[in-house]
């Protein structure tokens, strides 16, 4: 298991972005009880920070401002080169699977809708993505996190396998 560092979300300059809203109902003795849920994304592209979150009420200000909440206290560090990621990645949650590849200089965001939110809520400018399996948007936002949480850099590495940075 992975243990994460809090990151404290008053130093950051994050935005955020809403990546799908689902009316939900629960029926009940005297009918039908109607709320929404909505699926938060955000982000500080200049430190490199991505978190999501969920909320539900009976509005949807209302439940984007307790996705924003949710999402502050589920905040996590990516580690990237200065323009795309260092090495392609596979990330899976659930049946939905996510595959991030580096890309040149130029190439832009080739991503689609909860993989987009998530990528550029992180900052990377240039990277190609591929939505694999189902595309339920919680699971393929978590994929996503999953991938780039993979993401190592080549000290880390070299340090996990006792080897010099050189030789990798």
């Amino acid at each position: 298991m992975i243990i994460v560092k809090r990151i404290d979300p008053g130093t950051l300059n994050l935005k955020e972005q809403v990546v799908s809203i689902n009316r939900v109902t629960k029926v009940v003795k005297g009918g039908k009880n109607l709320s929404f849920s909505a699926l938060v994304v955000i982000g500080d592209p200049s430190a490199k920070v991505v978190g999501f979150g969920v909320g539900k009420a009976k509005e949807v200000p209302s439940a984007i401002r307790k996705g924003i909440e949710s999402a502050k206290k589920n905040l996590r560090k990516i580690n990237v080169l200065e323009t795309t990621i260092p090495h392609p990645v596979l990330g899976a949650f659930a049946s939905s699977q996510v595959l991030l590849k580096p890309a040149p200089e130029g190439t832009g965001v080739i991503a689609g809708g909860a993989v987009r939110a998530v990528i550029s809520a992180c900052g990377i400018p240039n990277v190609l993505t591929k939505s694999i399996g189902r595309r339920n948007p919680h699971n393929v936002v978590k994929a996503t996190i999953v991938a780039l949480e993979s993401l190592r850099e080549k000290s880390a590495v070299a340090e996990m396998r006792g080897l010099a940075v050189e030789k990798l």
